[in-house]
């Protein structure tokens, strides 16, 4: 097993999030809701930011590596026209970090047009649509599926009586996962994959105001009222005309990422009808049902691993405590170069509050284990602050294949549960006991999910087919248009 990625990676990461709003009478100000907007959404990505506001049909746009406080200094945010909408995206690439160009919103202007747009997913058949354009004459200045994305609208818009029929025509060319908000000169848009890999909302503020975002906690923190989510298939138009909404018959079995609910969304977030934060507890319930240890205190790692802390707790009559305390204003890490270095990083980070554990046998509920490089270190940290038993418990099953669908992922080599035992990788990590969510209690995390949910990473079961070579092009080596190493 590979080990020597740094800790910080040692988590799945959810690549983007995104954000749309309208607000033709100016009631709410539409760059300060994309900005405010964004930072709710910051979890989702780290990496880049961006905001193109839409000002009588001219389209403005800044972007940059960073997070959105860093990137939206008051004379960036002043640079802005208020304008009538505006699109926001947060992102943490996988393979071109630190790279400005592959910050989003994505901005096009083609014959018809200009064309803004932000994405939150991964097209699994993104490097065969890239070389089919590049064979008929495209030129791509990006390695991100927006491009791809934005170039596949356009084409289909020579033809289309409208935006919005192009993007449903598009839209049949892809696959994979798509949550996206577009914006043209006169309309805002909302879409979202037939088979609704990634969560997207609508809300409404004021008289005419709407609101399209990835997670609800984006909709309270500029105080716009929650309507409903997006379906899958569905594209959402907002114009001077109004709201309209035009289902695809593309719609299939639902997909949506079970991973949203044990780690990406934030738990203030309610997706797709099931609330994060109950999910989060419930699966901790379960764990103290199917995994019970005997302890004296249950802890959580922060953030995720909280709340099915919390739950383990109730479930198990063992009292809960907070063991760690969390540095919230490290921001983004350089990667470490060393052991050591690496190891200092994580106490950067999180700091174990010995007067909780000293002496005393701990319940450790993390909400998955992908390397095991993270585990390890914050295992040793318990010991050293006096823990006499580390029993961990995760509120996840074990993570033993690669996502394709919009997470920063790693091939099998890296993910240890592929790799190892439950057995073994208690070993690899020095705990007492190791215990995972069963898959059986998947579905009743997001009991609203009926129609189903992709838990690809824990079964291998992908709800669309990957090709093998994918692997290759997604974790190997990069598309061949990679910036700055092709001159």
């Amino acid at each position: 097993m590979h080990m020597e990625k740094p800790f910080f990676e040692d988590k799945p990461h959810e690549e983007c999030g995104v954000f749309g709003v309208y607000d033709p009478d100016n009631e709410m100000g539409v760059v300060s809701a994309c900005y405010y907007g964004l930072y709710a959404l910051q979890h989702r990505g780290q990496e880049s930011c961006g905001i193109a506001i839409n000002d009588d049909g001219v389209i403005t746009s800044y972007k940059d590596l960073g997070l959105v406080n860093e990137v939206f200094t008051p004379s960036a945010v002043n640079a802005l026209p208020e304008g009538q909408m505006g699109v926001g995206h947060v992102r943490y690439g996988a393979q071109d970090k630190n790279n400005r160009v592959n910050a989003q919103p994505f901005v096009v202007r083609h014959i018809k047009g200009t064309l803004a747009l932000g994405h939150n997913g991964s097209l699994t058949n993104s490097s065969k649509l890239r070389e089919e354009y590049e064979l008929k004459g495209s030129i791509f200045h990006t390695t991100t599926d927006a491009e791809v994305i934005a170039q596949t609208i356009t084409r289909e818009r020579l033809n289309a009586p409208s935006i919005e029929d192009a993007i449903a025509s598009a839209m049949e060319k892809f696959v994979g996962a798509y949550s996206l908000v577009i914006m043209s000169p006169r309309k805002l848009m909302a879409v979202r994959d037939p088979l609704g890999f990634r969560p997207l909302c609508m809300g409404r503020f004021g008289k005419k105001g709407v609101v399209f975002a990835s997670e609800t906690c984006a909709l309270d923190s500029i105080g716009a009222t929650f309507v409903r989510d997006v379906e899958p298939g569905e594209i959402i138009v907002v114009s001077a005309d109004g709201l309209k909404s035009i289902k695809t018959n593309l719609a299939q079995k639902r997909a949506v990422c079970i991973f949203e609910f044990i780690y990406f969304a934030r738990p203030d977030s309610v997706v797709d009808g099931d609330s994060v934060h109950l999910s989060r507890q419930l699966a901790g319930r379960f764990l103290a049902q199917d995994s019970p240890a005997d302890a004296d205190v249950v802890i959580g790692v922060p953030d995720s691993g909280l709340d099915a802390a919390l739950g383990f707790s109730k479930e198990s009559g063992i009292p809960y405590g907070i063991g760690f305390i969390k540095n919230r204003y490290i921001g983004r890490t350089f990667i470490a170069p060393t052991q050591e270095k690496r190891e200092h990083d994580v106490h950067i980070k999180l700091n174990a509050l010995s007067e909780t554990v000293n002496g005393k046998r701990v319940v450790l509920v993390d909400d998955s284990i992908v390397r095991g490089t993270t585990s390890l270190q914050i295992v040793k940290m318990l010991r050293k602050a006096g823990a006499t038993e580390v029993h961990m418990r995760l509120s996840s099953p074990p993570y033993t294949h690669p996502c394709y669908f919009g997470t920063d992922d790693v091939s099998n080599g890296y993910l240890i549960a592929h790799n190892y035992s439950v057995d073994e990788i208690k070993d690899i990590i020095g705990v007492d006991s190791l215990g995972y969510l069963d898959n059986s209690h998947l579905q009743a995390l997001a009991p609203h999910s009926t129609c189903g949910f992709c838990d690809a990473c824990f079964s291998g079961n992908y709800p669309v087919p990957v090709d093998e070579t994918l692997r290759e092009d997604k974790f190997s080596k990069k598309i061949s248009v990679e910036i700055g190493k092709n001159k």
